[in-house]
């Protein structure tokens, strides 16, 4: 059973993170009816979409001779170069046909990433860690403490967002049957690995 005080935070669940996208997240298609389902179960639903302008600096294509998954320094920080992918207007920045419960539901639909000089994974802070998107202070309106993380993607921004839900003094809760990662190779092990070491630390609780 969910309170009142839940809010389910869908994340980025968009054509170019599912298959034959241009950012394909493997099986992210596979979680788009589950969630509508579960928004049914929450009195509080948001859902980001990310919302780039063509050219945005975290294209790779916006960096001559730099490719996908490159990393590079920017003012704010190292960033991960990405394919063109949920450029403002486009069919790929559309939300997955499955999820359209979902969102219509949704009492928020937060869209980042939109400044061309900064990348924006998490639903309440820009890359810079600094600009806010104004969720922490909507959700605080509505009452609500808890927030339950489903989308796209696992390691990127569905971590970004309960580790600044925790960051800002709310619950957080990843629930992974409803997520699916990139899984980035890192050193050792992967974008996975990195996302789970830092909820294990901040207090980021996963459930199935």
């Amino acid at each position: 059973m969910t309170a009142a005080s839940d809010a389910l935070i869908v994340i980025d669940p968009q054509l170019d993170f599912c298959p034959g996208g241009s950012l394909a997240v493997m099986d992210g298609d596979a979680v788009m009816a589950p969630i509508a389902a579960l928004a049914r179960d929450f009195a509080h639903v948001v859902v980001t979409q990310d919302w780039h302008p063509a050219g945005h600096s975290s294209f790779a294509s916006s960096h001559a001779g730099r490719q996908p998954f490159e990393t590079i320094a920017m003012p704010y920080g190292e960033q991960v170069l990405w394919p063109d992918h949920c450029i403002q207007g486009t069919s790929g920045a559309e939300f997955h046909p499955a999820i359209a419960d979902a969102v219509a539901r949704a009492d928020l639909i937060v869209r980042k990433g939109s400044n061309p000089a900064v990348d924006s994974y998490s639903a309440f802070f820009e890359n810079d860690r600094a600009t806010r998107t104004g969720l922490a202070g909507a959700l605080r309106d509505r009452g609500v403490t808890r927030c339950v993380f489903v989308g796209l993607a696992y390691d990127f921004c569905v971590a970004w967002s309960a580790l600044d839900a925790r960051r800002e003094g709310f619950e957080a809760v990843v629930l992974k049957d409803h997520a699916r990662a990139i899984a980035m190779p890192l050193g050792s092990g992967t974008s996975v690995d990195a996302a789970e070491e830092l909820f294990a630390a901040h207090g980021v609780v996963t459930s199935m």
